[in-house]
């Protein structure tokens, strides 16, 4: 009988991909969270000029200077963060970033905080690299500080904070935000700050951590605001003594991101953003029908202020899931998310119009 580590035979498939290898041809999916727009055609030109100017073969490790000085000044402009070229690294998508901190940061023994409901990633991650994944009760949906330094032990070491907020498409206040970084400053452990729908905010503002300390890793990607998710470029930005480690991580889990992808992203990021804008409004509009539909049959769902999922309150998510998947519509069961979480379910609205429509259709018979 072959014999695998305890820390990845413990590990179940995302809730996530098992939702949506499931789906079947006619099933409308509102599992997965993937923007059903291409990718713009300025970004996929880069890529295709890259490619034809023999942009192929291995990058410098962290990335090519160009992107980094683009990241660095994008840095600057939107997160009021002063971080140097030499700050950042290039990654196979946000996935291989958290990877890589948490290699770096977590010994077995170590306490990871994570946002309960949170991301399917943070606790398989924090396990993988040998921590422990405490779950902290969210409070409507958002990270209390308050409630966050009740878990605060010895053992602490990294925070995982992530606004807005995949599942509950919540937005930390900016009080909030500057309460944590102060007990990441307090309690000496570090914040990770996943910021990959940063630009999806439709109430409130985004505001990353690092404004108010360098205890942060700032982690985040072209995949959502630029509907990249398949080019699987992401980056981190921290201190110099945070990067040198990483960069041990990453030059043997890694050795570069694709070339191709980092020249795509460079013409995303100097490029163009009205697609950005344009996409955020066409999700804002999904919110909206989507949201107004689930009430109308009496769910119960809080209006989420980022990103492009609803988590309503629907009692055994279990089995609601399931009752819609036998009637086509693919939706994530709470518990995915966390040990809080059983008794919601995850809908993304990063699919098209007509397909909100038709799955509202769908659910008529199971919340009625």
């Amino acid at each position: 009988m072959r014999s695998f580590t305890d820390r990845v035979s413990d590990i179940d498939i995302s809730g996530i991909r098992k939702m949506f290898e499931a789906a079947g041809t006619d099933s409308i999916n509102l599992g997965l969270g993937e923007p059903d727009f291409p990718t713009p055609a300025h970004i996929c030109d880069a890529a295709v000029d890259a490619i034809r100017r023999g942009h192929t073969g291995y990058t410098p490790g962290a990335g090519i200077p160009e992107l980094r000085d683009a990241l660095s000044e994008k840095f600057l402009h939107d997160n009021n963060i002063a971080v140097t070229p030499d700050e950042i690294i290039v990654t196979a998508g946000a996935s291989e970033a958290l990877h890589i901190v948490l290699q770096a940061l977590v010994e077995p023994g170590d306490d990871v905080l994570i946002p309960d409901p949170g991301f399917v990633s943070y606790s398989a991650l924090s396990r993988i690299a040998g921590g422990r994944a405490i779950g902290v009760p969210l409070v409507d949906l958002v990270m209390d500080p308050d409630v966050v330094a009740e878990q605060i032990t010895r053992n602490t070491k990294v925070l995982i904070l992530n606004s807005p907020s995949n599942p509950c498409g919540s937005v930390q206040s900016r009080k909030d935000i500057r309460a944590l970084a102060e007990l990441a400053e307090d309690y000496d452990f570090t914040i990770i700050s996943d910021e990959v729908y940063e630009f999806l905010i439709y109430e409130g503002e985004h505001v990353s951590p690092a404004e108010f300390t360098d205890n942060v890793i700032t982690v985040n990607a072209a995949s959502k605001t630029y509907s990249m998710t398949g080019w699987r470029l992401g980056y981190l930005a921290a201190r110099p003594e945070y990067i040198e480690q990483f960069h041990k991580v990453h030059q043997y889990v890694q050795a570069c991101a694709g070339s191709v992808a980092q020249f795509a992203a460079l013409a995303a990021i100097t490029g163009p953003q009205d697609c950005v804008y344009e996409m955020r409004e066409h999700f804002r509009t999904r919110r909206d029908v989507l949201l107004n539909g689930l009430r109308e049959m009496g769910v119960e769902c809080a209006t989420p202020m980022g990103a492009f999922y609803l988590f309503p309150r629907v009692g055994d998510s279990d089995r609601i899931a399931a009752e819609l998947a036998e009637r086509g519509v693919i939706a994530v069961p709470g518990a995915s998310f966390g040990a809080n979480s059983a008794e919601h379910i995850r809908f993304s609205y990063a699919t098209g119009d007509s397909d909100i429509v038709r799955a509202l259709e769908r659910m008529h018979d199971v919340f009625l």
